[in-house]
């Protein structure tokens, strides 16, 4: 038997097991004279767990019953919760050390949601107020939208996905960048990147709620145990995912297929813009150049001891001015200093770097 079919088989007699497993656990803690309909978000959850959410229910119901007879007509008893408690009824956990909202009734609800469900945790849901820097920019969700939601994602180690969109299906390639080549250590190189592209589509499929066929090509590796641990990280990856999904084992060409369940319409946020060079073209956000030089800055001072960096004169300004600016945390970090030279000649997104005999890094 194949082993495709092996893995769908157990696949299957695992999902038998749960089911049966949550059925006899709501049995054993349903309240008499009530029924219980119970989520996904259930599969794995320890029996206190399940019996503390059906105490919170409960209490919610008797509550309800008790404001009926002095309730006013027409009035709200009892109401749905609002979507940032019911965000947080599906994936609140402790880990949780802060939570900051900008609108004062919505703080205001959502610390009494958390008042019901983790009295504990209520602290950590904080009230930002600012009238100089929105709480998106404070925090940084901008950069992230545009870093996670391109045409390319980059990774750690100078990895990074290629996320393709067809008709018919997704298609996601994983290139290692910049990495050594040599062939000493290719297999472990492309192991390394494999598994932390592997953490990154999980996340990506969550964030962008990607469904139907996915194709992955990950970087090809020539040890089937190799394949067979990719295979097992990723599937770890995915099992917080609460999106139905399936995924096969990595083929010979190193090519993993996934079914993921298309819940509402994927999240598709435009992060190109205008180019200020070409009216007519787009280019990626500017704001992700500096995460680019930063990344290639990082595999070219492992190798050269003096580098220099050209580029454009508001790019230049940006990365010097300030304190400490940012080529002096690079100091901090690197122990090398990057001479910058600004370059009227370049257009906004163009840099290179050079070594000290004035040649062109490009490797």
């Amino acid at each position: 038997m194949p082993f495709s079919d092996r893995v769908s088989i157990s696949q299957k007699i695992e999902e038998k097991s749960e089911k049966d497993r949550l059925k006899k656990l709501v049995q054993s803690i349903k309240p008499k004279g009530f029924g219980v309909i119970v989520r996904t978000v259930a599969e794995g959850k320890k029996i206190a767990e399940l019996e503390k959410d059906m105490e919170n229910l409960l209490s919610r119901w008797t509550a309800m019953c008790k404001k009926l007879p002095t309730a006013h007509h027409p009035s709200k008893v009892l109401g749905e919760l609002n979507r940032a408690s019911s965000i947080l009824r599906d994936v609140f956990n402790d880990s949780f050390s802060g939570i900051h909202i900008d609108d004062e009734e919505l703080y205001n609800e959502t610390k009494d949601y958390l008042e019901e469900i983790a009295p504990s945790k209520q602290s950590i849901v904080k009230f930002y107020q600012s009238n100089d820097t929105p709480i998106f920019e404070k925090y940084n969700i901008e950069r992230q939208i545009k870093t996670s939601f391109g045409k390319t994602v980059s990774m750690s180690k100078g990895a990074y996905l290629i996320i393709e969109h067809t008709e018919a299906l997704h298609v996601i390639d994983v290139n290692s960048g910049n990495r050594s080549n040599k062939a000493s250590n290719q297999e472990d190189t492309a192991m390394e990147v494999n598994m932390i592209a592997a953490a990154e589509i999980a996340r990506q499929l969550r964030l962008r709620d990607m469904g139907g066929i996915i194709v992955v090509d990950f970087i090809d590796l020539s040890n089937p145990d190799n394949r067979k641990v990719l295979y097992d990280f990723l599937r770890e990856e995915m099992s917080d995912d609460k999106a139905k999904h399936k995924i096969l084992p990595p083929s010979k060409f190193g090519l993993v297929q996934i079914t993921r369940q298309r819940v509402r319409p994927e999240v598709n946020i435009k992060t190109r813009e205008e180019d200020p060079n070409n009216e007519n073209g787009e280019i990626e956000a500017p704001i992700l150049i500096i995460d680019r030089i930063a990344s290639d800055l990082e595999r070219i001072a492992k190798i050269h001891e003096n580098v220099v960096l050209n580029v454009h004169p508001f790019v230049a300004a940006y990365l010097t001015k300030g304190f400490p600016s940012l080529r002096f945390k690079w100091f901090l970090e690197r122990k090398k200093w990057v001479k910058i030279i600004p370059r009227d000649a370049y257009t906004y997104l163009e840099y290179h770097f050079f070594d000290k005999k004035g040649k062109d890094i490009k490797d």
